[in-house]
């Protein structure tokens, strides 16, 4: 009995099914972590500013402690310690903020106000939203754990442009592409569910992704590389990409810990917050001490720590006087910078307030949606004792066109590109050669039984 060839068009509609099915097959697990984790860090300065409330407005109209005295009373909270930076308050009767570099890791100290009491200490890294992040970026797992989420995020980009094609109208009208049909039920219900989600949500999820590429340890290593070795750089990089890395006392090489290891407190400090306070930049506003990274400088800097980056503004002040040396604001970047600086305050939720918040929320429940339509019809449609793969091609043909795009993303996103040559490789020299298992994965059909 013999076969026909399936058309061009079904070749390579029916290859890009298997590449979705796949992406969504790896990616559904992480899909759900990153989307639940990154909603809740969207609301960031609305979760800590709760959190903190009870060491804010301690005093009313009454005499301050010098913002050196809290800084003291800080240090000698955390023996050993050395000044990472000191926040400079809107209110003046909040308790002071001070951030001190201790043996095992960066410690927050609360300082009250006016006798510069120390009312608690709690350690950055085990701060609510610091937890949000870290599972977010790493899933709790370091540098493994940072590579596992950045080829997450590339395959769900595989499975996004995949998805798209997929659902493309082809004359059927928009009911089940734009809007889900009413009335209908089991799989076809969780069909039209799953592709009018996608079709809603694609370009929102393709910009989260995108902007999320510049902290990730492969794409954003090499993009820093790439901007340092063209010139397309201009002062210091607004984002930190890769994991931090650490020196033998535990400091984070990134945000607060890339100063001097015990740097003397000026007495010009009290002046430098004096001077920087009027200035009502955006908040939260630091003052640290010099960064201990090249060039060395021997200036402190203050600076504004938003996360609606293009409004960030840095000042280099002068030591022996207190005074503003120079200010540089985010229109002072590289427009690479920028562009990327914008990506980044959209990823955060912080560019354009409550509303970026809310597009972050719809994005983010959107692909858990989409991951668990996707899961069910999977489900329901997977033939016991096999996975439930759409069939291979015939010698594992995709089209031209498609070879291209998958090449294309390859190059783009290398750690993609890298896991697409150990899939082949593996598929190859394993998968194919060991028959049931590849029956299984759908790699080939299973031999028909003689009647005779």
């Amino acid at each position: 009995m013999s076969t026909t060839a399936p058309s061009k068009a079904e070749a390579v509609y029916r290859a890009v099914w298997r590449w979705h099915f796949y992406a969504g097959l790896f990616c559904v697990p992480f899909v759900i972590v990153l989307a639940i984790t990154g909603s809740l860090y969207l609301f960031k300065p609305q979760v800590e500013t709760w959190q903190e409330r009870s060491y804010d407005n301690l005093t009313a109209g009454e005499a301050a402690a010098a913002p050196s005295r809290q800084v003291a009373a800080a240090l000698a909270a955390v023996p050993g310690g050395a000044l990472r930076s000191y926040e400079v308050r809107g209110n003046p009767g909040d308790a002071a903020r001070v951030v001190v570099g201790g043996p095992d890791g960066d410690i927050r100290v609360y300082v009250h106000p006016r006798d510069a009491t120390v009312l608690g200490t709690v350690r950055e890294d085990e701060r609510l939203m610091e937890v949000v992040k870290t599972i977010h970026g790493e899933l709790l797992m370091g540098d493994r754990g940072s590579i596992l989420v950045e080829l997450a995020a590339c395959w769900a980009m595989v499975m996004i442009v995949t998805g798209l094609y997929l659902w493309w109208p082809r004359g059927a009208g928009l009911a089940g592409v734009v809007y889900p049909r009413f009335g209908i039920e089991g799989r076809p219900f969780w069909r039209d569910l799953h592709a009018v989600i996608g079709f809603w949500v694609s370009a929102f999820a393709l910009i989260l992704l995108l902007s999320g590429l510049p902290w990730t340890t492969v794409w954003g290593g090499l993009f820093k590389d790439v901007k340092q070795i063209t010139g397309v750089t201009k002062g210091p990089q607004g984002w930190k990409a890769g994991m931090p890395r650490q020196d033998h006392h535990g400091h984070d090489h990134h945000g607060h810990g890339d100063h001097a290891a015990a740097p003397m407190l000026p007495e010009s400090f009290d002046t430098m917050v004096a001077t920087v306070r009027p200035l009502r930049l955006p908040a939260p506003v630091l003052i640290a001490p010099p960064s201990d990274r090249w060039p060395k400088s021997p200036d402190w800097v203050a600076r504004s720590d938003t996360q609606d980056r293009p409004l960030r503004v840095t000042l280099t002040l002068d030591p022996a006087t207190g005074a503003v040396l120079k200010r540089r604001g985010f229109e002072d970047s590289h427009l690479v910078d920028r562009v990327v600086g914008y990506g980044v305050a959209v990823h955060e939720g912080q560019l354009f307030g409550p509303l970026n918040q809310a597009l972050g929320v719809f994005t983010a429940l959107s692909l858990v949606g989409l991951a668990v339509s996707g899961y069910v019809m999977w489900w329901t449609r997977r033939p016991d004792g096999k996975l439930g793969a759409p069939p291979a091609l015939p010698e594992g043909r995709v089209g031209t066109g498609l070879g291209v795009l998958i090449l294309a993303l390859a190059l783009f996103l290398p750690l993609l590109g890298a896991s697409l040559i150990a899939i082949a490789l593996f598929e190859w020299l394993v998968l194919r050669r060991l028959r049931p298992v590849s029956v299984w994965l759908g790699l080939r059909t299973a031999p028909l039984r003689s009647t005779g």
